[in-house]
């Protein structure tokens, strides 16, 4: 086999490939040193930015110089570095910041699970119970600080595909919409300011909402948002002619998920909608983000994984609902838009 001009031989590709975690992990400790915070001025000296952060400057050049290679910073002169578009991400000052999303997957806690990968795949059982002992949200339960991480991550990958949906997809026509496991509400903040007619409900655990009022006060939603907490699999707020669930039905297995969306099917209104946000199981050969993060959702939940549209659609009919439409969006999640059948 030949190599083209200038391109890597497959076992320098698959290098990289194995070093990803390295980088990963890089990243992650980038974010919680709050670097890319420390450059949006223009180049910075490594030296000023160990300085600021009171960590070791030697150190931190290195970890600069390794994200300048992976293409997160870019180094100048005098060991002087400056955000990339890539780096920019990493700001917590932005829209789309990644940075909740950067520290939850440096989290030893994290980590500790996907080492036992070879678990799941032998047995086909999540990992983290084999670790902890209790499922992924049992155990945020009594690990407040490690679950804050986790809503802040969540919080962080809304904001970078709140904006697309909004702009995907009519809200206007709704009059009260249940954010389904919003968790602090970014989400359905940014569709009730995009829609000042909708009403909204927000619909988590009771330690989970308890971050929220000071979100949708910031966006200025607060009064047009009721926040209920709660087990949705339980019960859900009767009488909305919209439910909204983003990234919940990947957390759980068919059984769960048609409990849930059964739920919301008996609750809603005539011709309501039930609006499910997930990443599509594109066709085999096609590259796909989902096709990683089912992994993810093996090692970390019990049942969970990525779904392709005909998946969805036969969840959906169990539940009593039809697939009506799936709406593509400019981030990596799709609306699958469901209606009763």
């Amino acid at each position: 086999m030949t190599t083209p001009h200038g391109a890597l031989p497959p076992s320098a590709m698959l290098m990289q490939l194995i070093m990803g975690g390295c980088v990963a992990q890089c990243i992650s400790v980038a974010a919680d040193l709050g670097l890319a915070d420390r450059m949006t001025k223009g180049p910075q000296a490594s030296e000023e930015l160990a300085r600021a952060c009171a960590a070791h400057a030697p150190s931190v050049y290195r970890l600069c110089r390794a994200l300048a290679n992976a293409g997160v910073f870019e180094e100048h002169d005098g060991k002087r570095f400056s955000l990339t578009p890539m780096g920019e991400c990493l700001r917590t000052d932005i829209s789309g910041s990644m940075a909740g999303m950067a520290k939850m997957f440096g989290e030893g806690w994290h980590a500790a699970a996907w080492a036992e990968l070879l678990h799941s795949i032998r047995t086909g059982e999540p990992a983290f119970p084999k670790v902890y002992g209790e499922g992924l949200f049992e155990w945020f339960g009594t690990h407040r600080e490690e679950a804050e991480i986790f809503n802040e991550a969540m919080t962080s990958f809304s904001s970078t595909t709140a904006e697309a949906v909004v702009a995907a997809y009519d809200f206007s026509s709704f009059t009260r919409l249940a954010d389904i496991g919003g968790g602090h509400g970014f989400l359905l903040a940014s569709i009730l300011k995009a829609n000042p007619k909708v009403q909204g409900v927000l619909i988590d655990l009771p330690q989970v909402v308890e971050g929220a009022k000071d979100l949708l006060a910031k966006n200025g939603v607060e009064q047009r948002c009721e926040i209920v907490g709660g087990d949705f699999f339980e019960t859900v707020p009767e009488g909305c002619d919209a439910y909204l669930m983003k990234h919940i039905i990947h957390d759980w297995g068919d059984a769960a998920c048609t409990r849930l969306l059964r739920h919301c099917a008996q609750g809603l209104t005539p011709g309501g909608r039930v609006l499910v946000l997930e990443q599509v199981v594109p066709p085999r050969g096609v590259p796909s983000m989902a096709k990683i993060v089912d992994i993810e959702m093996l090692v970390m939940t019990h049942g969970g994984y990525e779904r392709t549209e005909a998946e969805f659609a036969e969840l959906f009919r169990h539940a009593g609902l039809r697939l009506a439409t799936v709406v593509p969006t400019a981030s990596p999640v799709a609306l699958l838009e469901a209606v009763r059948a």
